[in-house]
């Protein structure tokens, strides 16, 4: 069994055991926020992870890439210049924070201590990416798996304490919640750096060539600066997503209290079952990275058509059962949460969305390794911008609410995989079966 086969397994298994536990993470905060608390919290939750995305500006997979695609004696060199990039960065976009944070209009319905708990979160976020991005790199997927477990355990059991021998009210409930989102974090944090400084005592008695700070910063930039600029746009239309929803629900004659709670049914409920089986393709797309950028620079293109082929039979063997159950299942899982009618429609109506999503990934992580990331960005933003439209469009109308909201979102994915698609078989030079000649090259096996 190979290291991309092994590397799945591995991510797929923790990925599971960290999934039931954010089951069980959402579970416990819709039944102690109830839902206008789950509305605000999940209100609040886009705009932390925009911030989160500035701050680890993917290095995760800029120094994946850079690892799987270059000799080993490059590797110590790319990480010292990668940490005292990440060091001033880190200076700077806290410095900024603290600046600009305090003038977001978002944060001022919500306790004044999340800002501070977001501030923290920054250097903690973009340190871990450097040792995040390392073990991906050299396919050590073993410690990124333990890694995800670890952050939702921490998560659960101080959850779990908190609210089983505490009392808040809503603000404070919410502030809570989100300061032991930050604590796992930390958590992790210190589980990978002290990994990660064990790997570099390793390297330090191997052979080094040294690279210039400005080649380094020059190719992790090439990366990082088009991911980054992907997961902004992917985080900024998510920030303003529960605001458009709200808007157009206000726009058809819905009231503001039932148009936040609808919101949070639909993104702590409906989107947090139907995402469950994401981990998976979450998994695929952490492989698939560097074992897709080293066979590609190796022009190693049967390779790269080979493990396209195994992704999508994957994903095709466990997305159509997994979406037919939540069809099928959508009233005793969405009851789990609140016993709401509602729910359990949109859940159903969203069936389109959950299976294409599981496709985007790992077709993404292949746009990534065959190098056209700014194709990736452009398809997310024309993806995004129709979807959006059709969102606000068909929800502000009284005889569709909700259901033009949903109908917005399922036409935005669908195109956005189908963009993803036709552009790597173009550039692999097969058909939409995956067959034809492709680019050619000579085989060597993995």
């Amino acid at each position: 069994m190979n290291r991309f086969v092994k590397g799945i397994i591995l991510l797929s298994i923790a990925a599971f055991f960290a999934e039931c536990l954010e089951f069980v993470v959402n579970m416990i905060l819709a039944r102690e926020l109830g839902e206008h608390g789950m509305g605000l919290y999940m209100s609040i939750l886009p705009t932390i992870f925009l911030i989160i995305v500035i701050a680890s500006l993917e290095l995760p997979i800029s120094i994946s890439k850079f690892i799987a695609e270059s000799n080993q004696k490059l590797h110590e060199s790319m990480l010292r210049h990668a940490f005292r990039m990440t060091a001033v960065f880190t200076a700077f976009s806290t410095a900024a924070a603290s600046i600009a944070l305090p003038f977001i209009p978002v944060f001022d319905t919500y306790h004044p201590f999340i800002k501070g708990i977001v501030i923290g979160l920054i250097p903690v976020v973009a340190f871990t990416s450097i040792a995040r991005g390392y073990f991906m790199g050299v396919q050590q997927m073993g410690k990124i798996a333990v890694a995800n477990v670890l952050k939702k355990i921490i998560q659960v059991l101080c959850l779990f304490i908190f609210f089983q021998w505490y009392s808040f009210e809503i603000d404070m409930a919410v502030l809570i919640s989100l300061f032991v989102l930050v604590a796992s974090d930390v958590v992790v944090f210190v589980y990978l750096y002290t990994q990660f400084i064990l790997a570099r005592r390793a390297l330090s008695g191997h052979q080094h060539i040294h690279l210039r700070g400005k080649d380094v910063r020059k190719r992790l930039l090439a990366v990082s600066i088009p991911t980054t600029g992907l997961r902004i746009f992917h985080a900024v239309t998510n920030a303003i997503e529960p605001f458009l929803v709200k808007g157009a629900l206000l726009a058809s004659g819905a009231a503001g209290t039932a148009a936040i709670d609808q919101y949070g049914m639909l993104a702590g409920v409906a989107m947090t079952i139907g995402s469950f089986p994401a981990f998976i393709a979450h998994s695929l797309m952490v492989v698939m990275i560097p074992s897709i950028s080293e066979a590609y620079a190796l022009s190693q293109y049967d390779i790269v058509l080979k493990r396209l082929r195994q992704a999508i039979f994957i994903t095709f063997g466990y997305g159509i059962p997994a979406v037919w159950v939540m069809f099928q299942f959508a009233g005793p899982l969405t009851h789990l949460f609140f016993q709401s009618p509602e729910a359990q429609y949109y859940l159903q109506l969203l069936w389109p969305f959950f299976l294409f999503h599981l496709f985007v990934m790992p077709l993404q992580a292949c746009l990534i390794g065959i190098g056209h990331v700014k194709t990736a960005f452009y398809h997310n933003v024309w993806s995004s911008i129709v979807g959006l439209s059709m969102m606000y469009v068909l929800g502000s109308m009284p005889e569709l609410q909700m259901l033009g909201i949903i109908l917005g979102m399922n036409t935005g994915m669908i195109l956005l995989t189908s963009l993803h698609y036709a552009t790597i078989c173009k550039d692999l030079g097969v058909s939409v079966f995956l067959t034809g000649g492709g680019r050619t090259a000579p085989r060597i096996e993995s």
